[in-house]
């Protein structure tokens, strides 16, 4: 069965009237010097008998150091990733939201390759406000239906 993940994102309206959205660069030695599709909405699998809205915050807190602010969640879609993945996202208006002081968390993988040798690299290695249409490129393939959507949202309103 493939896998199931929950995220949180948060968007922004700017003085302009653009709208951004938050989004965290992944890390480790694989994305390093990758930019277009290296981005995320900041997410992680589902535990065993979670609530989906309880993964995603927790999540969120996991990846960034950073507790997701109190607001007003609203799911915005499940989205499925060519490989069968599954990607619940939530969204809520991140306005007011610093990401100044995230603390990213670790995993630990074998590296360089074949060398028997673990080290330790950041989930992600940045996060930042991002406007929507330079976003959309840069996040991975799977999740660029949820900006799709997002946009949908905000023009509605």
């Amino acid at each position: 069965m493939a896998a199931s993940s929950a995220g949180i994102l948060l968007y922004r309206v700017e003085p302009d009237g653009g709208v951004s959205a938050l989004v965290a660069h992944m890390g480790g030695p694989f994305w390093a010097r990758k930019d277009e599709g290296a981005w995320t909405i900041p997410k992680g699998e589902i535990d065993d008998d979670e609530d989906v809205l309880d993964a995603a915050e927790r999540e969120f807190a996991e990846e960034l150091g950073l507790a997701p602010p109190d607001a007003d969640y609203a799911l915005l879609g499940t989205f499925v990733y060519g490989s069968g993945k599954r990607v619940t996202v939530f969204v809520a208006d991140g306005a007011g939201f610093e990401v100044g002081d995230a603390v990213f968390g670790e995993f630990e993988m074998e590296w360089p390759p074949r060398s028997g040798r673990r080290a330790s690299f950041p989930e992600v290695d940045r996060v930042e406000w991002m406007p929507v249409e330079e976003a959309r490129p840069r996040l991975v393939a799977g999740q660029r239906p949820a900006l799709d959507r997002l946009a949908e949202l905000i023009a509605e309103v």
